[in-house]
């Protein structure tokens, strides 16, 4: 049986490495280096490294550690392969190991002390490539930040063998410069990602080389080289928090708060509410809103931005065309909210909007909350920022849709067991460049009253109501 990934202790001969001429960041593996004697140096933190194993091989790494931290080490390699790597000092047994059968094969260790670390690549069943990353301190961070690496949060905690956590870039804090209570939120629609409003709203207003974490509860870490290069960002780094004792780990809860913008990726927003909600993630998502931050998601992480938070929560997804037909249908769920936003008090959201058909289920929605409520609904590959002032701004190739009732609004029939008869709600349609504020609900957006009435087959007024 594999083992687990272990921090071991005990001693290892003295060992020497070999050097190459060039300065150059090591990228591919170079024979023989199957002994520590032989070690491939210039083993640079963040810089993958290219390699490969046959049988009876082994590849040794040596690199310098000139700041006390986390060694993080990531193992990628094909999923019919089984490959592990171990980590040692200069003396010493190894003192942590990725030994079980996960692809990829991540690991970390809190060094204690600078100096020369060995990683030692090794095969377990299989042949064939792997790359290989290490993150530890070098002196100084890697991306665009200005800071010495602690910013007030002290050093990185260890993390649990147990989290999935990508890093990319540097692994300390860049320390960029925010204003409280000027936290900002991106709200984003689903489908394709809207690159200018990372590359121009959040990295405007977070600054260069900032840190970004990435929070869902599975899934890969695809955002990761997607946010690095479009914000230049200081590192981005996905955690994988799919349990409440993860998501109250101290790990976990450092990576978040020395952040500077928060993204929360698409998934089911009711396992998020489930293992985040009244967890150290709720708070320090909270706290990087406060200090000045950005935070937002996509698809269920936008609908974790709202103040009433559509939750089905075990059962299915709400439709137009079913909820239009009984005002308390069982899928129609909400739990108070998981972020507090001021400006966006008395909200709610819906995503993947005009694709999906999602107007009935808005308006529905809304009409379970007071008609002091408004709902801010995004179609795909679309988004709305928002600033501290409530001011929005619409990105990507769709539409944006604000609803809320006026004076014309009347509620004829909402109850229990009975069809939605709901007229004359507010439907402002906003196009990629169009402004909403969502304090003041000024706009230039297209206005249109819309009714909701369960007892026809066409309920919509007007039939086409987008």
């Amino acid at each position: 049986m594999k083992r687990k990934l272990s921090i071991l202790n005990g001693s290892l001969a003295a060992c020497m490495f070999f050097s190459f001429a060039s300065n150059a960041c090591l990228t591919n593996e170079v024979e023989s280096n199957d002994t520590e004697s032989n070690a491939n140096t210039q083993l640079c933190s963040n810089t993958t490294i290219a390699g490969s194993l046959s049988r009876n091989d082994t590849d040794w790494f040596s690199f310098e550690v000139t700041q006390v931290g986390p060694i993080e080490v990531s193992l990628e390699h094909n999923t019919n392969d089984d490959f592990d790597w171990a980590l040692y000092q200069e003396t010493g047994s190894a003192v942590a190991e990725g030994a079980t059968s996960n692809v990829p094969e991540t690991g970390s260790y809190s060094a204690q002390s600078t100096g020369t670390y060995y990683v030692k690549v090794t095969r377990y069943s299989g042949t064939g490539w792997y790359d290989l990353t290490v993150n530890f301190g070098e002196g100084s961070n890697t991306g665009g930040g200005s800071g010495s690496g602690d910013c007030g949060y002290s050093s990185r905690p260890a993390k649990p063998g147990s989290l999935q956590a990508y890093l990319q870039g540097g692994s300390a804090d860049s320390c960029n410069t925010l204003t409280a209570d000027q936290g900002a939120v991106l709200l984003m629609g689903g489908g394709s990602d809207v690159d200018q409003a990372f590359s121009n709203r959040v990295a405007n207003h977070v600054g260069s080389g900032a840190d970004v974490v990435v929070l869902r509860t599975s899934g890969t870490d695809a955002y990761n080289d997607y946010l690095l290069n479009l914000m230049n960002a200081d590192s981005v780094e996905t955690l994988i928090i799919d349990t409440r004792n993860k998501a109250n780990d101290d790990y976990v809860d450092w990576a978040i708060r020395s952040a500077e913008f928060v993204w929360i990726a698409g998934g089911d927003q009711s396992d998020y509410l489930n293992q985040w909600q009244g967890t150290k993630v709720q708070t320090a998502v909270q706290h990087v809103f406060d200090k000045g931050g950005v935070v937002g998601g996509t698809s269920a992480g936008m609908a974790l931005m709202a103040n009433s938070v559509y939750d089905p929560d075990g059962v299915a997804g709400a439709v137009s065309d079913e909820v239009v037909t009984d005002f308390c249908h069982e899928t129609l769920n909400f739990s108070s909210r998981f972020i507090d936003v001021p400006v966006l008090n008395n909200s709610l959201t819906d995503t993947h909007f005009q694709e999906r058909d999602r107007m009935g289920r808005a308006i529905v929605s809304l009409g379970h909350h007071s008609n002091q409520y408004f709902s801010i609904a995004a179609s795909e590959a679309t988004s709305l920022f928002i600033d501290a002032s409530g001011t929005g701004v619409v990105d990507g190739s769709n539409e944006v849709y604000i609803f809320k009732e006026t004076a014309n609004t009347q509620r004829v029939t909402l109850q229990c067991g009975s069809p939605v008869n709901y007229q004359n709600i507010n439907r402002v349609k906003l196009l990629p460049g169009d402004n909403y504020n969502v304090v003041s609900h000024a706009h230039n957006g297209m206005q249109l009253d819309v009714s909701i009435n369960g007892n026809n087959n066409n309920f919509y007024s007007p039939i086409n109501p987008y």
